[in-house]
């Protein structure tokens, strides 16, 4: 089939280079978002699937949005096959979605129904999810509600972060999506509507979402820094600056600290929660880079009986 893939960050380059290997199907162009400020100089940088495509000679398609007649047109031009779509960051209007004879093909980072929206790894993570998985389905106006082509299924590890599942993802839905354009192709692929039971929502993850709760449990605690590692960062407040924790492991035979109390040692920094402690071990202060938790420590000189907390929204973002 002509394929137009549609896909912007990093996460959405392995399934590009998937269907570029394939042999089978030609990705005629690349639909990405505009390039966007990076970096401490601000400036522009197009995206990962952007400089991808232009290494592999792909035109790159970059409107500010869908439902630009320019693009629109260019797009009825190039006449696809197929449209596969991997995290592209915009929602499609129905006059692109009826384009492509085929129409667009979403790879999304969950187990369809569960998990429908920005953020699906990250809310898995934070939920204590043991299984996971990847969908490619048919796109349509509703929410991430279209049928299902096929499935993968990924472990949950206990000590995954959002970032590291959702790389293992990213290469294993890769070759899901080729392999759905495959079956597209030759017609042994129909899409089956989605169940209507089993329905979770994965809104973008939000600052004040990420803020730790040492009241909450030590295991829910855990979840929210995995869940919220690389991306937002999982926070709290030390001496009224806001301190993103990188890395803490639950230790259930630690259970004499209150919520949020901190105890350091030569080598380790433990913080109370409402079950048991956490040890933490990589933080980031803020408006440094992010270092050992011991070594935090002890550059702070932390009292006995201080804690970790507060709800200090208007501390700056690291």
């Amino acid at each position: 089939m002509k394929l137009v893939f549609a896909g912007t960050p990093e996460v959405a380059v392995p399934a590009l280079d998937a269907l570029l290997a394939s042999g089978r199907h030609e990705v005629a162009a690349v639909v990405t978002r505009p390039d966007a400020p990076a970096g401490r100089g601000r400036r522009l940088v197009a995206s990962p699937v952007a400089e991808r495509a232009e290494e592999a000679g792909i035109e790159v398609l970059k409107p500010s949005k869908p439902r630009d007649e320019e693009f629109l047109a260019r797009l009825r031009e190039i006449a696809p096959d197929c449209c596969p779509v991997v995290a592209y960051g915009a929602l499609l209007p129905r006059v692109a979605l009826d384009i492509p004879t085929h129409g667009w093909v979403n790879l999304h980072f969950s187990l369809l129904p569960a998990w429908r929206g920005a953020a699906p790894v990250q809310h898995a993570v934070m939920a204590g999810d043991e299984v996971t998985g990847a969908t490619t389905f048919q796109i349509e106006e509703g929410l991430d509600s279209g049928p299902v082509y096929g499935v993968i299924t990924e472990d949950v590890r206990p000590t995954d972060t959002s970032g590291d599942l959702l790389t293992r993802l990213a290469f294993a839905g890769a070759g899901l999506l080729a392999a759905t354009m495959d079956g597209i192709e030759d017609g042994t692929l129909k899409p089956v509507p989605q169940p209507a039971e089993g329905i979770t929502l994965a809104p973008k993850i939000q600052v004040e979402d990420a803020h730790v709760d040492w009241k909450a449990p030590a295991l829910r605690v855990d979840r929210v820094v995995r869940g919220c590692t690389p991306a937002p960062g999982a926070w709290t407040v030390f001496r009224g600056e806001r301190l993103k924790l990188i890395q803490a492991v639950p230790v259930p035979d630690r259970t004499d600290l209150a919520p949020g109390e901190l105890a350091a040692g030569k080598n380790n920094v433990f913080v109370g929660t409402g079950s048991y402690a956490v040890e933490l071990l990589w933080v980031q202060p803020q408006g440094k880079k992010p270092m050992k938790a011991a070594d935090w420590a002890r550059g702070v000189r932390i009292a006995p009986g201080e804690r970790v907390g507060g709800t200090d929204l208007d501390v700056p973002r690291i």
